[in-house]
């Protein structure tokens, strides 16, 4: 695991493999016996997602780790960062069954996130046809290959998302499956059969870029610009039609491990909060990203009937939006506070643009509803 010392020891239990020996793995314990799964390990995975589903919450499930299969930006560095890969069942000293996941002698086990050994895609296919066995009738689920694995892994993405298309096909229910960048690049990405991404770039911060619905977005401000929470990145990705999600550090070791979450990220936070309120207030699937109908070139809208727009700039600044004709119900959101204040109603006698001001002097959400 990297970020600790060599000798500080990290178990993770359950494991998804039974460790029954002979012989002990590097570790000291028994090695893992590849053939025999631990049905605690998927008994306490399906408990959490179904917990989690009880909350309204999605669980994005990471079938592998890239962080699990090599001295992941330490190589050559400082050898006491440790190496995860001294724990990884797949280590030809931790089975007991003869598999090698280090082809190349290294030391590091990145080649098990390639299709180099065919032993070892077998062995991860029925991983993954167990933990679909254990989930599949569940609603609150996402599939994610692994997080931050090589470059070199692109191919091995594209065949264990076909992979589980094909056995999720003859199951009651098909969930998302996604793919995510750092260090692979966006075309790489966008060229997958994921049904969703999450791309790199400073761009999803900064200025979202309007990809037309090529994949579902997910913002993960880890792989853009970590411990980065300025909550304009909420706003500005949701009016472009993407998601967003914060790696929050609260009880990351990282950082110290904090007891509570770290306030500093509150804005952001709440932020999140109004915007997913917000959404279920109007029907995303009918909106689109228009940012030509708003001054700003942040507005979410369906033309004649819903319109959300975003004025980044404080000082309550005027926004300008391009609207059909139409009777239209204006809401205004303080994106600090979530204060929400109505006006009146808006009469527009004809297409055009109409200018709005808003009753906050920070960044500010409108929210127009068509009337009969």
């Amino acid at each position: 695991m990297q970020f600790v010392p060599a000798n500080t020891l990290i178990r993770y239990a359950p494991m998804a493999y039974q460790r029954t020996g002979p012989g002990q793995a590097l570790d000291g314990r028994p090695k893992f016996d590849l053939a025999r799964f631990n049905q605690a390990y998927f008994d306490r995975l399906r408990q959490r997602v179904a917990q989690a589903g009880q909350r309204g919450i999605y669980v994005s499930v990471m079938l592998f780790q890239g962080f699990s299969v090599e001295q992941k930006g330490t190589r050559g560095v400082d050898p006491n960062e440790g190496n995860a890969w001294d724990g990884h069942p797949y280590n030809a000293r931790n089975n007991i069954n003869g598999i090698d996941g280090d082809l190349n002698g290294d030391g590091e086990g990145r080649e098990t996130h390639t299709l180099g050994n065919p032993a070892v895609t077998r062995l991860q296919e029925a991983y993954v046809r167990k933990v679909i066995d254990a989930l599949n009738d569940l609603d609150n689920v996402l599939w994610e290959i692994s997080n931050e694995s090589h470059t070199g892994s692109i191919e091995w993405h594209y065949h264990m998302m076909r992979f589980i298309r094909e056995y999720e096909a003859s199951k009651p229910k098909q969930h998302p499956v996604g793919m995510t960048g750092s260090p692979i690049n966006n075309p790489e990405l966008f060229a997958s059969p994921a049904d969703w991404i999450s791309p790199r770039g400073k761009g999803y911060l900064d200025d979202p870029p309007d990809t037309a619905g090529q994949k579902v977005i997910i913002v993960d401000n880890d792989h853009i610009r970590p411990w980065d929470s300025d909550p304009a990145w909420v706003w500005k990705n949701l009016m472009r039609g993407n998601h967003f999600i914060l790696m929050d550090p609260y009880v990351d070791f990282r950082v110290g491990s904090p007891s509570q979450p770290d306030p500093k990220h509150d804005p952001t936070r709440r932020a999140m909060g109004l915007a997913r309120r917000l959404s279920e207030r109007v029907d995303l699937a009918s909106l689109e990203p228009q940012p030509q109908l708003a001054s700003t070139d942040y507005c979410l809208a369906d033309p004649g009937n819903t319109y959300l727009a975003y004025q980044p700039e404080a000082g309550g600044k005027g926004l300008e939006l391009r609207i059909e004709a139409g009777s239209y119900e204006i809401e205004w959101r303080d994106c600090a506070s979530g204060e929400r204040e109505e006006t009146d109603r808006l009469e527009q006698a004809a297409e055009g643009t109409t200018s709005l001001t808003p009753p906050f002097n920070g960044p500010a959400i409108a929210f127009l509803r068509g009337r009969p």
